[in-house]
This record gives structure tokens, sequence and C-alpha cells, in this order.
């Protein structure tokens, strides 16, 4: 991710947004500090996050492991 002041963000407006329009992530600072990230506008959901994973489903271990038996809980209140 890109990291720039807020002068040179500025200064450079129009150009920074071509850049996240194409897709970069641009962190905005002061004193060295993040104060705001510019992002491009598209929803991310769920199944973007984890596609790559579906059509590889043949190379991931999907079982599910086996569940323990329940823990005694008598006593936790004392």
């Amino acid at each position: 991710m890109k990291s720039i002041s807020i002068v040179e963000a500025k200064a450079n407006f129009s150009g920074l947004l071509a850049e996240v329009e194409a897709g970069a992530e641009i962190a905005v600072t002061r004193h060295g500090r993040v104060i705001a990230r510019l992002v491009p506008d598209h929803p991310r959901v769920a199944a973007d996050a984890f596609r790559e994973f579906w059509t590889n489903a043949d190379e991931i271990d999907l079982i599910a492991p086996e569940d323990k038996p329940a823990e005694d809980v008598a006593g936790l209140d004392d």
C-alpha cells in the first residue's frame, strides 16, 4: 500500500484518484500516522475472499473434526 502525506495528497488528488480507480490502495498520513485510506469503491463479499479456496476444493481438506465431549462446568461460579 502506498503511503503519502496530506500535503502530497492535496497536491496530487486527481492522480491519486486515478490510481485508486485502477485498484491501488493509498494511506494518507499526518505526522507519520495514518489518518485515512483511499480504496477502490467495489464491494467485497465473502464469496470474493474465499473464491480461490472453492476453485481448488480438491486440494483442501474440508472435513470437520469430531466433536469433543462436553466439559464439566460445575464449580466455575465459585
